[in-house]
């Protein structure tokens, strides 16, 4: 044990933990019994393992989930509520003890053992343990005992829930946001005609009256260029663009963030998507945008001291990534599994359209490997030869048949950048085909299947989907489609229902018109995990032929425990909400064909809701991206921290293939930023009311949901080789 750990052991717990602890008791006289009786820690754990084990063994099911010797979803979901305490209390008995490195912490260690924990309060007032470890032990054993039930929503109090949440489509936030448009021009002429800004692209010329150059900056507006020209870098520009609408503290945290040095780069178009106003029928609407664009207080306290959550980010040159991997450049290339890799541009998509408080780069910009010095991210004359060499990769391997082409942002790039890139990627996809006339079956290699392109654009900044970048996507998606690529996705990244406005519609259309087919991967932060937002967010996105992609947690440590929703809430939303939108295995031929006629997605979409009744089509999956292995949500919560955040037990996706040297990885340990307390009191603070949310303390398992086959390869006409390449 170590010294910090064996110390707090001896630390006095406060009234408060006193009280919850006198109720816990009280409420169960068995555990009182054993607590009371036990003279050591070792008779307490048997006591209590005996006791829960006695009730286990009654449920065949249950207890055959507990031993692992059944898994997966249906095996998931034969357990009762009572049951997924009692392996809980097992689990953490089987690992009471066990030390984990704590990354919320600095890396300070933490031991799990809280039946100990219990027994030292109870024996001799001590162990340290806070009131929300004793929240959550009283409703774990309430839980156990079957007085505390889960009552699953209807469909009607889901759809309650949704009805809260206005779109960004809704001619009241339209209205809304022109009055914002309005404000944010005037100011940004100001900064022209006082010299503050000065642009060889956006000036008035001498003469123009107010009116003039008014029409000229609404012009401006519908230009890309122009919002990443005069994006704000500056807390007091943000308070300005929003008509001063910013409290002392916030400013005071703004302030701080900008002098730890976190960059600041919000573009016009999404600030105007911020209330300054708020309206009596949207109140908190925007919240999952402001949270975004608004830093916390616990990013800036970490700032300098955040650990890379993604293992790829510490790739050290000529050593296999986490995965088993090895990649020729650990900038460029991201590899996890073995059908995809990421290709990250050295051009302009290295950069973002704006900076997200949660962003999962965070570690990057603060050694600054990222940034918002748009010049020096323009593609350098070497670039060429080492894109071909980078492709090389994808051409010489034998598994590799879909490339994610990202950054930052593969928007970012010019639309000369971007069509450089895409005529590479069609030679490589070409050079594949070729070297496998040579090869017999059984021997063939993957030949590339999909392309994809990951752009946050049409959520931040719709305007840079023009006809000119259509027509370089819709002239690479035919002459790709003839040498046998099959599917073209741009994935995006919408964050809440106001994010979709009738600029990123029209957004969207374009790029379904050139044969691309739009998915979203939503963030689940704490604003968007709010009752009925996600479902919300999907309803809206299906409306204008967005087809839903992944719903993941957010990552990274304390830096992003502000916007953190818990797991459990992820599973609670999988299993409360999402679920009203779960799609008919009839209906899966259907959707499947939706990336085939991407030009009709948006009508086909609506004719497919209408015809089965659903609100919304559930082809997303509830993940956490775990670090380096993968997402994933299966798991078990197999600790719990004094401060009563609980520790979880992830296992690989087993629903898709992995790399063999992952087969021999240990499982991995995710300690969460936050206690479920801490999340009830935050949610709160939101205007919620925590009793919509009362089942989440029993969610303490997890497991993966099935993929839609609309995510599926296509498969192959001939035989492919088994052997495994750059492993």
């Amino acid at each position: 044990m170590s010294t910090n750990n064996h110390q707090l052991d001896h630390i006095a717990i406060s009234v408060k933990s006193h009280m919850l602890l006198r109720q816990l008791l009280h409420e169960n006289p068995i555990l009182e019994e054993i607590m009371r009786n036990g003279r050591n820690e070792t008779e307490v754990l048997v006591g209590v393992r005996n006791w829960v084990l006695d009730e286990i063994k009654k449920h065949p099911d249950a207890y055959q989930f507990y031993k692992r010797e059944a898994h997966g979803r249906e095996a998931f979901e034969k357990l009762s509520w009572k049951d997924f305490a009692a392996i809980r209390i097992l689990d953490y008995i089987d690992n009471a003890g066990r030390e984990f490195e704590d990354l919320n912490l600095r890396g300070e260690m933490a031991i799990s053992n809280p039946i100990h924990l219990i027994w030292l309060a109870v024996s001799k007032g001590t162990g340290g343990a806070k009131p929300f470890f004793f929240k959550d032990m009283l409703m774990l054993f309430k839980q156990f005992r079957g007085e505390y039930k889960r009552s699953i929503p209807t469909k009607e109090q889901v759809e309650e829930w949704m009805a809260r949440w206005c779109s960004g489509r809704d001619p009241r936030i339209v209205k809304l946001r022109e009055e914002n448009k309005d404000r944010i021009l005037k100011i940004i002429i100001r900064l022209i005609d006082s010299g503050e800004v000065n642009d060889s692209r956006f000036y008035f010329a001498e003469g123009l009256s107010k009116e003039q150059k008014y029409l000229h900056a609404l012009d401006w507006w519908d230009n890309h260029l122009f919002h990443l020209r005069f994006a704000v870098r500056s807390p007091d520009l943000l308070n300005e663009m929003l008509d001063n609408s910013l409290d002392p503290d916030t400013m005071k945290v703004l302030y701080d963030a900008a002098s730890k040095g976190i960059p600041f780069f919000v573009n016009p178009y999404y600030l105007s998507l911020m209330h300054v106003r708020v309206p009596y029928f949207a109140v908190g609407a925007d919240l999952a945008i402001r949270h975004y664009v608004i830093y916390s207080q616990k990013l800036i306290d970490e700032y300098g001291k955040i650990v890379a959550w993604e293992k790829e980010d510490t790739v050290k040159p000529g050593e296999p990534n986490a995965a088993g991997w090895f990649l020729p450049s650990e900038h460029n290339i991201h590899r996890r599994y073995p059908e995809v890799a990421i290709l990250i541009p050295d051009t302009m998509g290295r950069a973002c359209g704006g900076l997200c408080a949660s962003c999962q780069r965070m570690y990057d910009f603060q050694r600054g490997n990222l940034n918002f010095n748009l010049d020096k991210l323009k593609p350098k004359q070497t670039w060429d030869e080492k894109l071909d060499n980078l492709l090389q990769y994808f051409e010489k391997d034998s598994q590799l048949r879909d490339i994610l082409i990202t950054g930052g942002d593969a928007l970012m790039s010019s639309d000369k950048s971007l069509k450089k890139i895409l005529d590479r990627v069609y030679q490589m996809a070409l050079n594949k085909v070729e070297a496998n006339k040579n090869r017999v079956n059984g021997e063939k290699y993957a030949h590339i299947l999909r392309i994809r392109l990951g752009s946050r654009l049409p959520v931040y900044l719709p305007q840079r989907i023009t006809p000119e970048l259509v027509s370089i996507l819709g002239d690479f998606k035919k002459k790709a489609s003839e040498i046998g690529v099959k599917q073209f996705f741009m994935q995006t990244h919408f964050e809440s229902p106001m994010e979709v406005t009738p600029e990123a519609h029209r957004a969207i259309k374009l790029l379904n018109s050139a044969g691309w087919t739009v998915t979203n991967q939503h963030v689940f932060t704490t604003a968007a995990s709010r009752r009925g937002h996600a479902a919300k967010l999907r309803k809206v996105l299906n409306e204008i032929g967005v087809i839903n992609y992944y719903t993941f947690s957010v990552k990274g440590y304390m830096e992003n425990s502000f916007n953190f929703a818990t797991n459990e809430r992820a599973v609670q939303e999988q299993m409360e909400e999402k679920v009203i939108g779960k799609i008919p295995k009839e209906y899966y031929p259907v959707i499947k064909e939706f990336p085939n006629n991407a030009d009709a997605i948006e009508e086909e979409m609506a004719k497919l809701m209408k015809e089965s009744g659903l609100p919304f089509l559930g082809t997303d999956r509830n993940v956490l991206n775990l670090p380096g292995v993968g997402k994933s949500l299966t798991f078990r919560t197999i600790g719990i921290t004094r401060y009563g955040r609980r520790i979880l037990e992830f296992e690989l996706d087993h629903t898709r293939n992995h790399s063999p040297a992952m087969q021999q990885m240990s499982k991995v340990i995710i300690i969460e930023s936050k206690s479920i307390s801490e999340y009830q009191r935050q949610m709160q603070d939101l205007g919620e009311e925590f009793e919509d949310y009362e089942s989440i303390w029993g969610y303490s398992i997890g497991e993966t949901e099935q993929r839609i086959p609309i995510y599926d390869y296509p498969d192959y006409d001939y035989q492919l080789t088994q052997d495994f390449t750059n492993l």
